[in-house]
């Protein structure tokens, strides 16, 4: 009985070790300013990386403007002495092509109230988002919407890390 208690903690601490290593990893590319896709200019992690028929421009955040977030608060409310917040946000491309991939960015004011708060979009590593495998693009002249409820009621910092036509 020891020896299965002593295994299966050599385990749990092999688990914890292997997490922490990848979480670091993380970090540390994002530190360097490498996201965790790949950009061909290298912009950076405070740049949006925009790649159009193989050519990459990079933008501070803030400054790229071809295609935009639009913002909508649905409702917030008080559960258990919290406020919680929904908003819908819409990824609007105006432009005359197709975006085949789009990275989000959030910060800590990103905040869901729980893992199934967040709908058409996934989490694909700490402070990036993207579209889910059933959404292939989003069309010219078309838009996506995706949801989330978070904590409090201040609209969360997002912005495009990367987007490729």
């Amino acid at each position: 009985m020891k020896s299965i208690v002593l295994v299966l903690l050599g385990l749990l601490l092999t688990v914890a070790f292997v997490c922490a290593q990848n979480s670091e990893e993380f970090n540390d590319a994002v530190a360097r300013g490498r996201p965790p896709y790949s950009c061909p200019g290298n912009c950076g992690g405070e740049h949006t990386c925009h790649v159009k028929d193989n050519k990459c421009n990079c933008y501070d955040h803030g400054h790229y403007r071809e295609v935009y977030l639009v913002f909508k608060c649905i409702n917030s409310w008080v559960d258990c002495g919290r406020t919680y917040t929904q908003y819908d946000v819409t990824i609007v491309n105006p432009t005359n092509c197709n975006i085949l991939d789009i990275y989000i960015g959030y910060d800590y004011s990103f905040r869901l109230r729980d893992s199934s708060s967040l709908w058409n979009m996934v989490r694909i590593s700490p402070g990036v988002m993207t579209l889910p495998s059933y959404q292939e693009s989003i069309n010219a002249h078309a838009s996506y919407t995706f949801g989330f409820i978070i904590e409090g009621n201040r609209q969360p910092n997002l912005s495009i890390l990367y987007i490729r036509f």
